[in-house]
């Protein structure tokens, strides 16, 4: 058996910046609007959630960032991560392909979502907040600010979508070990999730809900701040020191990929692998695609509309430019729940209209079809979000199977399995199910959006 390639760095190689893509970008994101007057909003809107550090990480145009030196103490609890040559999976399909992925599941909390999870506990801790809230999808964002704010000292209060809340019981004991409070969204302690339960009292949450439910309690407590686990720029620039530890990795391995691949829920995932590439693309240095991975069951990038549209369900947020299949959208209840969110984050929309990035969507049964075949050749059990980017790349090595071409693939494998097994038992008990969406539904969802068009 042909074993994996290993390519590690130091922890003097962690980076000791961000990588703030908005300063090379052709077009700039569109600003935000007021959802009363339609017209721009400055930083000061955001201050009752955020503290005014990230707020000004969420404007800035600096090309690069510094991150603080107590917030790189902490990365080198579990960074640099490891890249790896799949060879294993290689030999499997039979691929001319080079196949790379960088593996975020070595956190204390199991995926990429620390990366920013760390920063935005500690901006808060110099602020002096007390309480932070926020919402998670499958648990991997809760889990792991969570586990920042136990490093912080900061109470943590976690709304998790209903039907994550239900499938994946070890994620929420996670959040717990680590001092939060947790509670399945909807839920009856705030208004937003009081005129849910009203509509439907058996809603099986959204992320787009369980976030009005998080702004909702912060907005009301001047101790109490909001933190986003994606979506937000601040967020994505965070991310990015996956994309450039692997750079480096990359060059170490003699290689540059041809095509860079991550699943897409909100956008903190994808920009983290895909943006420090990207910025040679962007630089007319080297072409590279860049694939956002999505479920077929919330495809916003596929076949949402590129317009003006709120970040949750009730409408709490400012309006932000995005591709979004209507804020009251309510995916199928799918294993992936990190990825059931109606709308993507603004710099990813931007590059996808500008026909920078691609997509790509996947269904259900394709993506736990990949995790199962990854698994079995690679021996990491990768979570259900992190295989839509395994079907992605699998899809691109197959064709270049069928073209008889090599190319490298690059894919970022953003969390382990290990709290998802009823997601595995239900696949290989045959109970999963597709979710088809028809142009009907999707049309139906984005007949409710009353929020300006985008020219």
């Amino acid at each position: 058996m042909a074993q994996n390639r290993k390519i590690t760095l130091t922890e003097k190689e962690i980076p000791h910046q961000w990588y703030n893509i908005v300063a090379d970008m052709p077009n700039k994101p569109l600003p935000p609007l007021h959802p009363g007057t339609g017209q721009p909003i400055g930083p000061e809107a955001l201050a009752p959630l955020f503290p005014m550090a990230l707020i000004q990480q969420e404007v800035t145009t600096d090309k690069w960032v510094d991150i603080p030196e107590e917030v790189r103490d902490v990365y080198t609890m579990w960074r640099p991560t490891p890249l790896y040559r799949a060879r294993n999976l290689e030999k499997a399909l039979d691929t001319p392909a080079r196949i790379y992925y960088k593996y975020e599941g070595v956190s204390p909390s199991g995926s990429h979502k620390p990366n920013t999870a760390v920063p935005q506990a500690w901006y808060n801790k110099q602020e002096g907040v007390r309480r932070i809230t926020t919402e998670t999808g499958a648990g991997q964002w809760g889990s792991a600010l969570s586990f920042a704010c136990n490093l912080f000292g900061i109470d943590c209060e976690v709304y998790m979508v209903k039907i994550s809340y239900q499938q994946k019981p070890y994620r929420k004991v996670m959040m717990q070990t680590w001092g939060a409070h947790v509670y399945a969204s909807p839920t009856d302690l705030t208004e937003a999730g009081r005129k849910v339960l009203a509509q439907d009292p058996d809603s099986p949450g959204s992320l787009g809900i369980a976030i009005s439910e998080a702004v909702e309690r912060a907005a009301v407590d001047p101790d109490t701040k909001y933190a986003l686990g994606s979506v937000l720029n601040h967020v994505l620039l965070h991310q990015t020191i996956i994309g450039q530890e692997a750079l480096v990795q990359m060059e170490k391995a003699g290689d540059f990929p041809d095509v860079v691949i991550a699943p897409f829920g909100g956008g903190s995932n994808f920009a983290g692998i895909a943006f420090p590439f990207l910025r040679y693309k962007l630089e007319g240095k080297r072409e590279v695609r860049c694939i956002a991975a999505e479920p077929a069951s919330c495809p916003k990038l596929t076949r949402g509309v590129f317009r003006y549209d709120f970040g949750d369900t009730v409408g709490m947020t400012p309006l932000l430019p995005m591709y979004t299949l209507g804020h009251q959208f309510v995916p199928a209840p799918i294993h992936a729940g990190g990825l059931r969110y109606h709308g993507a984050g603004v710099i990813v929309s931007q590059l996808l209209k500008d026909g920078l990035i691609e997509a790509s969507a996947h269904h259900q049964l394709e993506v736990f079809e990949a995790g199962v075949r990854f698994a079995r050749a690679e021996g990491i059990i990768p979570a259900p979000e992190a295989c839509h980017g395994i079907a992605a790349a699998i899809r691109e090595a197959n064709r270049c199977k069928e073209e008889g071409v090599s190319r490298t693939i690059l894919f970022n494998l953003c969390g382990h399995g290990n709290f998802d097994m009823q997601a595995y038992d239900d696949y290989f008990a045959g109970k999963l199910v597709e979710h088809h969406l028809t142009d009907e539904d999707i049309a139906a969802a984005l007949a409710k959006l009353d929020t300006p068009e985008i020219a």
